[in-house]
Formats: structure tokens, sequence, C-alpha cells
């Protein structure tokens, strides 16, 4: 039941979906504590909604980005609770008292202020946006400006937001002990907290604080490319859950003969790739990738297939290989998109019989059997074995972008699979391996894939606890 809530509320876990039913709750009953109207049950209520309205942002939960699509975003939650604090100060007959002026004043000019700080925050995230992301790549030539610190950029209107608690407890706190200088003075303090805010911001919107245009900075790459005369380049683009496609060939590239580079297309995507020595350029725009200089460039390998393929592939000047990600057999392994690229790079004859057997419109000439790199520091064992209990890989595909059954083990079989490996006779270690896109679109494999980690997670415990296993381990 309560996974069912927490997959309904859109939230990660149970601390979150408590935190979701305390935001959910509050605001009904701030309105309540408003018309009662009861100080003490609005503070608590109030404070309850700042509380979870926090948290959630903290963690980063998908239920706010669903509510800001559904016109309940965070700058409307804000406004609402400001609201019923003016509804509060009027059924508290405070209406016509200095208090309840100040207070919608306070309000009205601190929401005044939240244009031109959003207005800040946004020159400065896309003029600070360079065209191109590096690693290992000298751009020295180009002067890049210091970044705001992040404690003003990260998460800037929730902090903006939230410089509204001095009046909204000044306000509250003078309504009930009829001390109306506390209102006062927590409105001003808001205020001057905002104009503050602002005023620090300010500097890195001048245009010496800018990073250069993107003909500067694209014209230094240029420069850099024309010096380092790359002669292999990995070109790798996806979606933020396929970086582990480009790291797999990370080891391989630095080892390459030649002048290695790696290009990608997706900014997300560079924080997750691996360490590596070997150059990087991330270049989102098609116009500008197509625009740089990779005349020395003599070989391109893909390890997916992918739309964004294309702004490359025009280039007649070097040969288009491709390497993909890991063979199966399943359809995605022969995609007749395949037939784009000059050749087909396979682990062995497998891979050269399924292109065959598909009949895709890929030539056989076009295929080359080049082992898989990856595997080259497995070596084989033909002696006794080193340990007594043996160990069983069990590392499925994903569900695909279809229902094809062919796609993988998991749905149909994986449960058993992993079921009778740990009740075999003699034992033998489970290891389990699930392809990272496992589910991502199928709800069914994402629900296999639980349960079978749960499975070996409670067979790991029970093990833990017998002597056998803990002198093997």
């Amino acid at each position: 039941m309560i996974s069912t809530a927490i997959r309904l509320a859109r939230v990660g876990n149970r601390s979150e979906l408590a935190a979701a039913l305390l935001m959910g709750l509050g605001y009904p009953c701030v309105m309540l504590a408003a018309l009662l109207p009861n100080i003490w049950f609005f503070v608590t209520a109030a404070a309850g909604t700042y509380i979870a309205d926090w948290y959630l942002h903290q963690r980063g939960s998908y239920l706010i980005n669903r509510l800001g699509k559904v016109r309940a975003g965070l700058s409307i939650r804000f406004l609402l609770r400001q609201l019923m604090v003016i509804l509060l100060l009027a059924r508290l007959d405070l209406a016509e008292e200095p208090l309840f002026y100040a207070a919608v004043a306070g309000f009205l000019l601190f929401y005044a202020l939240q244009a031109p700080h959003g207005a800040l925050t946004t020159l400065i995230r896309l003029r600070r946006t360079m065209p191109v992301v590096t690693r290992n790549v000298d751009l020295s030539a180009v002067r890049i400006p210091d970044a705001p610190p992040q404690l003003l950029m990260r998460r800037s209107a929730e902090k903006m937001l939230h410089l509204d608690i001095p009046a909204v407890a000044g306000v509250l706190i003078a309504a009930g002990t009829g001390v109306d200088a506390i209102g006062y003075g927590g409105a001003a303090l808001t205020l001057l907290l905002a104009l503050l805010y602002l005023t620090v911001l300010a500097p890195f919107a001048r245009r010496s604080r800018l990073v250069p245009p993107a003909p500067e900075v694209l014209a230094a790459v240029d420069t850099w490319l024309r010096s380092y005369q790359p002669t292999v380049v990995l070109y790798f683009s996806g979606s933020n859950e396929s970086a582990y496609q480009g790291n797999m060939w990370l080891e391989t590239m630095s080892r390459i003969e030649g002048r290695p580079l790696i290009i990608m297309r997706e900014r997300g995507l560079v924080p997750q790739l691996a360490e590596t020595s070997v150059p990087v350029i991330c270049v989102p725009a098609g116009t500008h990738l197509m625009n740089l200089d990779l005349s020395t460039v003599r070989v391109c390998l893909y390890p997916a297939n992918v739309g964004k393929n294309i702004h490359i592939l025009r280039v007649p000047t070097m040969k288009h290989v491709f390497i993909g990600h890991g063979d199966s057999d399943k359809l995605a392994s022969v995609n007749p998109y395949s037939k784009v690229y000059d050749e087909v790079w396979t682990a062995g004859r497998a891979g050269r019989d399924r292109y065959a057997l598909a009949d895709v419109g890929v030539r056989d000439e076009d295929i080359v059997e080049v082992g898989r790199p990856q595997l080259e520091p497995i070596q084989s064992w033909t002696g006794s074995l080193r340990n007594p209990i043996a160990t069983v890989l069990y590392a499925p595909t994903w569900e695909g972008w279809d229902d094809n059954p062919g796609n993988t083990s998991l749905l149909l079989a994986g449960e058993n699979i992993v079921r009778r490996l740990l009740a075999a006779d003699p034992p033998v270690r489970v290891i389990y391996k699930p392809h990272p896109f496992t589910g991502i679109r199928s709800a069914q494999a994402k629900a296999v894939n639980a349960r079978i980690t749960a499975m070996l997670e409670a067979a790991a415990v029970r093990r833990a606890a017998e002597p056998r296993w803990a002198a093997e381990a």
C-alpha cells in the first residue's frame, strides 16, 4: 500500500511521501487556521508547509516538478501562504490597522522584487553558458571570468522566496502580541535581504563577468584542434541514463594508436563520464559541431545508433564505424540503421552471422570481427578451481523499446533463474548485473528487477550467518 502511495505521489521513498502528505495537508490547515482564526494553529501548519517544501526541494523530488505542471509551483505556494496571513489578519479584526496595510504592502513589494531577481539569474545562466564543454583541452587563450558562487545561483528562486520568513514571522508575532513594531521590522528585514541578494547578484551580469561570445570560444577550439590534430574520434550521444555506453570505451580510447578525441553532444552526460586522459569536447549545437575543423580525423567510432549521429556522418573525409556497446541476440543488435556506416565492427563470428540471418541490408564485406576489448582482462582457466564454490554471473539485457519477448530473459525467466541458482546443490555464488536501462520503459521489468534484488539481499543475509560462507568470504 505504501509503495502504491509512493508511486502515485511521484516521490522516491517513505520520507518524501511523509513530506508530501505534510505539505498536502498543511495548506488546507493553514487556511482553516486563518478562518477560525487561531494563530498558534496557523504557525504550526505554516511551519509544516515550509519544512515539507524545503525537504522535497532538497531531495529533488519529482513531485515538485509535477506541481509546477499543474500550476501549483513554488511561487504560487509561497503566495498562497502569504495570502493566508492577510486573511488571518482580517479574521482577527485587524483589517483597519496599520499592521494589515504594512503586511499587504510588504508582500507586494517583495513579489515585485521577484521579477528582477528572476531576470538576473536567467541572464547570468544564459550568458555564462559556453558553446562547448571540455576536458583535457587547453583553452587558456579564452578569458573565462569566475562564476558566481553556487550559494547565489543554486536553487536561487527557492532561496529568494524563503526570504519572506522574517516578514511572515514578524506579522504573526505582532498579531499575537499586539506589538506592531515587530511586524514592521520583519517586513523591513525581508525587503532588505531581498535587495541585498539583488545587489550581490548584479555585478555578475556585467559584460566583463560573462563568458566570451560563441564565435570566440569556437575559434579557440578550432585552434586547439589544428594543434592536436586528432585522428580517431569516439562520437557519443544519448540520454542521461546512457553514460555507460561511452564509459565502456574510455580505456580502449586511451590505448588506441594515433591521437584520440571524444566528442559528446549532451552537457548532462559530461559529469557522468568517468575519468580519462583522452581529450573530451562536448558540442551541444549541431551547427557548431558541423563547423569544427575535423579535417585530420581518419576514423569516427559510434557506440550507439542515435539521431544526432547525422551531424558527423555527413563528413566524407573520415571512415565511419559502428562499434556498439554490447552484443546480444535481439533486434537492436541488427538495426537496419547500421547501413549508414562504412564498417560495422562486431565481437566475433556470432555478430557477423546475426546480420546475415537478419538480412537488413548490412553487407558481409562491411562487417569486421575485432573482438571485445572490455573482455581482455578476463583469463581462461583450465586447472582446478581455486575456490570450491563456483560463481555464476547473470547479466540480462533490458526490455527494449517494444514488447518483443526476445529482448530480455528477465521478464519470462529472470526470477526462476535466480531462484534456482540460489537453491543449487552444490551451491554457487550469484552475481546479478542488470542492464542500466532495466525498468525505464516497462513497469513489469522494474518490478521483476526489484524482486530479484530483494531475493539476493535476503540470500546474502542468510548465507552471512552460515560458517561455510563466512569462511569462503
